[in-house]
């Protein structure tokens, strides 16, 4: 199969997302008015804070909020259809096929008290026809591209056998048996060994380039995303704050709560010197404060971020939301 350039076709579009959480103390707008795209073999990253919105986004994508959660406006258009409203059996069908979902917590994904073989095979024969034997050869591949040695011995092995991070491997190579064409993935490789994540990442690359597979990194690693994403959208607050080419937004940051993640990098700081961090903490979705979620730990707000910025393009491919957006300094 030949390389798949990404940009030549959209495989997702999400319009407008907003998922709210309705509780007894409010309304929790967890992902409120996003709105992004994602091209045949591109990778997005997906940043931000925990409880910036970036897993319910993911969950969304593949109807998996549950109550008292649900999506109440926006279209999720997955190559041209609305997944907004569709039948649980639409939304089975391609779920685990065409659209994998990589949890950070294996525990999500695998049964205990079923051998690993049987959660594979099953994971295959669920979306098509096929000899026992053919899928057990594609379980063997797909432990093998995850690193993962004797692939035999380990297919008859149970979940609790394994190590956290090995476990969190055979997750990632059940997303990849049917080469879908779009995978989430919220942070799968937290668990894991920096040896063993480069190659994952690796093959990750190559499973997108050469197959035209799109996916979504949900991430708070820059370090990851920067070398993996081709675009990175900054979530804070359940909105998008700033969305480009990764070299762009990691170079040149516009927004200042983008600046501060680059900041907070380990790698950023001097030694013998604090860490940087951004001050504060994020607003309460159920009742925030008007205006720019970001103005309270802001320096740079003044009166006229009490009003709620556009998300506007600051230069070619580059959207910023913000009042006071940054000048050209070094990024990442």
């Amino acid at each position: 199969m030949g390389r798949a350039e990404p940009g030549s076709e959209t495989t997702l579009a999400v319009e407008n997302l907003s998922t709210h959480f309705f509780t007894r103390a409010g309304v929790v707008k967890a992902v409120d008015g996003l709105s992004f795209t994602v091209a045949r073999g591109e990778v997005l990253g997906l940043v931000g804070e925990s409880g910036s919105g970036k897993t319910v986004t993911g969950f969304s994508i593949l109807g998996l909020v549950d109550p008292p959660g649900r999506v109440v406006s926006g279209r999720i258009l997955f190559k041209g259809e609305n997944l907004v409203g569709a039948k649980p059996e639409r939304l089975r069908s391609l779920r685990g096929a065409r659209i994998a979902m990589i949890f950070q917590d294996p525990a999500m994904t695998l049964n205990p008290v079923l051998r690993i073989d049987t959660q594979m095979i099953e994971a295959i024969t669920a979306h098509e026809r096929t000899t026992n034997e053919a899928a057990r050869e594609r379980c063997r591949e797909a432990l093998a591209m995850v690193g993962i040695a004797s692939p035999d011995e380990r297919l008859a092995a149970y979940p609790h056998q394994f190590s956290g991070g090995m476990r969190q491997r055979v997750t990632i190579a059940i997303a990849m048996l049917h080469k879908p064409d779009l995978i989430v993935a919220d942070e799968p490789t937290t668990a894991l060994d920096v040896t063993i994540q480069a190659q994952i990442l690796y093959e990750v690359r190559k499973l997108c380039r050469m197959t035209g597979t799109s996916m979504i990194w949900i991430s708070h690693d820059l370090t990851v995303v920067a070398g993996l994403a081709d675009r990175i959208a900054v979530m804070y607050a359940g909105r998008l704050v700033e969305h480009g080419a990764v070299d762009d937004v990691l170079d040149r940051p516009r927004h200042p709560y983008t600046r501060g993640l680059i900041d907070s990098v380990p790698s950023h700081n001097r030694r013998r010197k604090r860490l940087r961090q951004i001050s504060g903490m994020l607003p309460s979705l159920i009742d925030p404060p008007p205006g720019c979620g970001f103005r309270e730990r802001c320096s740079r707000s003044d009166a006229t971020c009490e009003a709620m910025p556009e998300f506007r393009e600051h230069e070619p491919g580059h959207w910023v939301r913000c009042f006071h957006p940054l000048a050209d300094e070094a990024g990442a």
